[in-house]
């Protein structure tokens, strides 16, 4: 069968469209009519081959919602024309320890949508139905792409952490990943505190759920805060005051990580002495995504999203690339 996408022909190069051929579509497997995919940051790293893992042609797209078009024949529990969603894993073994935990993101041997298949900026894409989740009643579809990526990577923490209502938690960076985490938070009934470089983004902080801004460049507001938070969720790419922050948590505070800053330099007598950890996680389970959606339907939950049409794939990505998205981008399907 012939899918119709937009393909990048080496690294950092432009999109332009591309047929390829996907084959039969195993037992397992559900083929998805791709109605919007939202441009993650991590397709733009693939683009430029950043993790050396890329294959060329490139079909990136990762946070796809659309239509069930087939299953395989051992698919069950999907409908043709349910509205589903699909995030960067494609496939997990089902069959090891972090699978049958729960854990399917855990996997050794899962397989994400964009390493070695083509994605979702296409008219269809594919992947084992375990990683194919139905959008519940509340999740708006037009905006729901980014919560299979980046909304599931704030919300996991939540979790992991076994966060509750009356904890008192921090989010350092208001961007894509930020503005999604201090929504969740705000509605899991949290005291949220918003950390930023950038002062002018205090009143968009605090519409997005936040109860206090801290900006940054003034290191008196950090340390104001000293033993105050029970959770620090650091959604930014670059190093901090590491020491600063950790000061920042209660004792059994701890400092997760979901940004990929380069490394961390922190003192050790300080977690030794308050009980504090610092930790990190990857993207979420199947089964969390499906709270997370859950959360989202019931709380009218949904990201910041600016739209182009797919055919504007190379106009998206060079704002994404100038860092100016407020505060992720959706590509809607407009392939012939």
């Amino acid at each position: 069968m012939s899918t119709h996408a937009f393909a990048a022909r080496e690294a950092g190069g432009k999109f332009d469209e591309f047929d390829f051929d996907s084959g039969d579509l195993g037992r397992d497997e559900v083929e998805i009519d791709v109605r919007n995919c939202g441009i993650c940051h991590s397709d733009l790293s693939m683009l430029n081959n950043e993790w050396g893992m890329t294959a060329y042609p490139f079909v990136g797209g990762h946070e796809v919602v659309g239509t069930v078009a087939a299953f395989g024949e051992d698919v069950a529990g999907l409908t043709v024309g349910q509205t589903v969603g699909l995030g960067w894993w494609s496939k997990s073994c089902m069959s090891c320890s972090e699978c049958m935990a729960g854990d399917h993101n855990l996997c050794t041997t899962a397989e994400a949508t964009i390493l070695g298949r083509h994605g979702g900026f296409a008219d269809k894409v594919r992947a084992s139905a375990e990683w194919v989740l139905p959008l519940p009643e509340g999740v708006n579809d037009a905006t729901a792409g980014p919560l299979f990526c980046g909304g599931v990577t704030v919300f996991n923490p939540i979790i992991q952490n076994n966060i509750q209502p009356t904890d008192r938690v921090g989010v350092v960076g208001i961007g894509g990943l930020g503005h999604m985490a201090l929504r969740f938070l705000k509605a899991w009934g949290c005291h949220v505190t918003a950390f930023s470089t950038s002062p002018a983004k205090e009143e968009e902080a605090r519409g997005f759920g936040a109860y206090d801004f801290v900006s940054t460049n003034d290191g008196k507001g950090l340390q104001k805060l000293t033993g105050s938070l029970d959770m620090i969720l650091v959604t930014v790419n670059v190093e901090l005051d590491w020491d600063a922050y950790i000061a920042a948590l209660k004792p059994k505070g701890v400092l997760h990580i979901v940004g990929a800053a380069p490394k961390i330099t922190a003192s050790v007598f300080p977690l030794i002495l308050g009980q504090k950890s610092i930790s990190a996680s990857p993207s979420g389970s199947a089964a969390t995504l499906r709270e997370m959606l859950e959360f989202c339907g019931r709380h009218r939950i949904e990201p910041q999203v600016e739209t182009f049409p797919m055919s504007g794939i190379n106009e998206a990505f060079e704002k994404l690339h100038r860092g100016k998205p407020r505060y992720r981008i959706v590509l809607e399907n407009d392939l012939k």
